[in-house]
């Protein structure tokens, strides 16, 4: 086991008496019931580590015949157990109490009049006092003396249109007086239209990118099947006389560099796509969060500056055409037919007929992606068989209904050793493996969590790491199915769904195409997330089974 599996995410201590939830992650028994004991819930759970979310209390997994207790029993002594810890006091990203002595807990409110941030037992008096009643409180922030009048000492409530600055009261009888002056509140109205319209246009300009984005990806995978073409003509090449072995060289070298240069353009603009992209977003996040604040004055500061940032290059068309005309070269070959006396008139038609590309490559080149069907009986046009493979399923994962059902019991089945075998996650994978085309199968799962994924064969076996784990992974991706919501996984990646809920997941796989789709199997189809990949292997259905929980393939 690693080293990031040995101790507890929550305390980062070693773990003791370590116990397990449906998202798979382990935490010390004592650290996860004081984290969920002192959080605020609102009706629900999240995991520490993963922030998946559970409509109800998830009922912790002991454990037993692990590395960890094996650890534990092996290490004597005992190093005492780590304290419960305290989530109330103020960490380095939190506000703390203006009023605590000491260590301080962290605020929950702050106070526009008094300016101080006050955690929950020093913010009482606010609440039972009348002296209080017309202070104005807000969610914690920081930078208080970014509220204060630096002249008048005096908290801005006010914006002076004519300075384009915030303003107190006392600042309208002297430095300001005459000027067009509005609240902070009516101000702050007014720019958050205009702050919407600027949101909407900046998610416009993103969705321009990414649709750039996209045609240039594809072009540039046209480009990329070129590079059999100079086996093809290679073929045809192979079996003329030496005297135009000359053109043959000519033909590979015009290929390469236009392919070259077409490429080079192509990537160039693609990352400065890429760069955009990744600031517009930036951006979008930061109006969004602006837009929440209740604070006026902290919106109207940060409004300009933001609003300043949002004109950005305007970068240039790009077109690539992904296929060369080789027009001379097809002129050259015709000139020569006359003095290639050696070849019948059947050869020298096949050798101008393969000298020319014409717009298209030829269909045996193109990987055609298949359209995606809408309705479920579209679907089943590409339904598959599977079978679940007992020489990798977890010993505690019990089969039946001839391999197409897999349910996480307490007692080991009695399976042989076998190296393709998971050791310590509760994973196994269908005997089938899907490459180059389409591919559908159905899965119903049940209980409290389960996840439903493809693998590369080469995922590991042995161990609880991440690179175990299916979708956790650059060889793996999973949907996981917990009673309140989905959550999309593939390498470092982790998208939360909020989907309804179905039993039954119905799952789309065009392997040449590079994609890999999830949907609720119902009177319609309706997609729960979809995966873009491009595939280097065949992959292998594969899952992951939590207690009490189980799922089936369904025979279609």
């Amino acid at each position: 086991m690693s080293s990031e599996q040995d101790s507890c995410y929550l305390c980062k201590e070693y773990l003791r008496d370590p116990v397990s939830i449906p998202c798979g992650h382990i935490f010390c028994s004592i650290c996860l019931k004081t984290y969920w004991d002192h959080t605020d819930h609102t009706g629900s759970y999240l995991c520490p580590q993963c922030r998946v979310t559970y409509n109800k209390r998830p009922t912790p997994r002991r454990i037993g015949g692990s590395r960890h207790s094996t650890m534990q029993r092996n290490s004597e002594p005992f190093p005492p157990p780590p304290p419960s810890p305290d989530y109330n006091y103020a960490g380095p990203q939190d506000v703390g109490c203006d009023m605590c002595v000491g260590k301080k807990h962290k605020a929950i409110k702050t106070c526009l009049m008094c300016l101080a941030s006050y955690c929950e037992k020093h913010l009482k008096p606010h609440y039972e006092s009348a002296t209080f009643k017309r202070h104005k409180l807000v969610d914690e922030i920081g930078h208080l003396d970014r509220q204060i009048c630096p002249q008048h000492q005096k908290g801005l409530e006010l914006f002076c249109r004519t300075d384009q600055m915030c303003i107190c009261v006392l600042c309208t009888v002297k430095e300001h007086k005459g000027h067009d002056m509005v609240s902070a509140e009516q101000e702050r109205a007014e720019e958050q239209q205009r702050l919407g319209a600027t949101q909407a246009e900046i998610q416009e300009r993103i969705h321009d990118r990414l649709k750039q984005m996209e045609e240039l990806k594809q072009a540039v995978d046209a480009l990329k099947v070129c590079t059999t073409i100079i086996h093809h003509t290679d073929k045809t090449f192979g079996d003329m006389i030496r005297s135009i072995e000359r053109m043959q060289q000519e033909m590979a070298k015009l290929i390469t560099s236009n392919k070259r240069a077409a490429l080079n353009n192509a990537e160039g603009h693609m990352e400065r796509l890429s760069h955009e992209i990744a600031d517009l977003k930036r951006r979008d996040s930061e109006i969004t969060q602006l837009s929440r604040t209740e604070d006026h004055i902290h919106f109207i500061q940060s409004y300009h500056m933001l609003i300043a940032q949002t004109e950005a290059e305007e970068l240039p068309t790009v077109s690539v055409n992904p296929y060369f005309s080789f027009g001379p070269v097809t002129k050259a070959i015709s000139e020569m037919k006359q003095h290639m006396n050696e070849f019948s008139n059947d050869e020298l038609v096949k050798v101008a007929k393969t000298g020319e590309l014409s717009d298209r490559v030829p269909a045996m080149y193109k990987s055609v992606p298949v359209q995606e069907p809408h309705y479920r009986d579209d679907f089943l046009r590409y339904a598959c068989q599977l079978t679940l493979d007992p020489n990798t399923a977890y010993r505690q994962l019990y089969l039946s209904r001839g391999n197409k059902k897999a349910a996480l019991k307490r007692d080991p089945q009695s399976y042989h050793d076998n190296a393709a075998r998971f050791d310590s996650l509760p994973q196994v994978l269908c005997a089938e493996s899907l490459s180059g085309g389409a591919y559908y199968w159905e899965v119903d799962w049940s209980g409290e969590g389960a996840s439903i994924g493809v693998t590369y064969k080469g995922i590991k076996r042995t161990g609880y790491g991440d690179s175990c784990r299916i979708g956790y992974n650059r060889k793996s991706w999973s949907l996981f199915c917990s009673d309140s919501s989905y959550s999309a996984r593939h390498n470092k990646d982790q998208i939360e769904i909020s989907a309804p809920y179905s039993s039954r997941i119905g799952v789309f796989l065009d392997h040449a195409g590079g994609t890999l789709s999830f949907y609720a199997v119902g009177e319609t189809m309706s997609l729960i997330h979809r995966f873009k990949a491009s595939f280097s292997e065949a992959v292998y259905p594969g899952f992951w089974v939590w207690y009490e929980s189980a799922i089936t393939l369904i025979q279609l």
